[in-house]
């Protein structure tokens, strides 16, 4: 591929690490304001506890970008991301999303071009390495909004995501 061609690809996952990284100090932030019993509470029948959301995404990380795109072995057990009740510590569960994390860009700091154009099947849908960091890049944003909303109603605090920052500039 060309110069041009790499160059996007390096953008590309520049922003996708980004946007990664930029959820776990958030998901640190709302478990430190939450005691141990409020992580595992379930708001009600339909909702997940925020470790199970943790713990989902720690699954959904390491399955569509450690195992897929970097060519591991899946191992993901799904199904008891949601089953569980207790069993992890705030700072333990914190530990795992870290780790998933982690590995997850050490992948794609060493992904080719090649590996992310090739289209594969996760969890029964056809992507391709593209389409797998945008979906991890995705639905961690979405779950860490979650974990944010559900910090909110269980601490009634601002969590100051964007204290420093003047959201109000115009763009140029």
């Amino acid at each position: 591929m060309g110069s041009s061609t790499q160059n996007v690809t390096k953008e590309f996952i520049a922003h996708s690490v980004l946007r990664m990284q930029e959820n776990l100090p958030r998901i640190e932030k709302c478990l430190n304001l939450l005691t141990e019993e409020q992580v595992w509470k379930k708001p009600n029948s339909s909702t997940n506890s925020i470790a199970n959301l943790l713990l989902h995404l720690c699954g959904n990380i390491t399955q569509y970008i450690t195992s897929s795109v970097g060519n591991q072995p899946d191992s993901r057990l799904r199904d008891q991301e949601f089953s569980a009740t207790e069993g992890l510590t705030k700072k333990e569960i914190l530990n795992r999303i870290t780790i998933a994390v982690k590995e997850a860009i050490f992948v794609l700091d060493n992904v080719t071009e090649e590996e992310l154009l090739k289209q594969r099947s996760v969890q029964g849908f056809q992507l391709t390495g593209i389409g797998n960091v945008i979906h991890v890049v995705e639905h961690f944003s979405y779950h860490t909004g979650q974990i944010a909303f559900q910090t909110k109603l269980l601490t009634n605090l601002d969590l100051g995501f964007y204290a420093d920052l003047d959201l109000s500039v115009k763009n140029e």
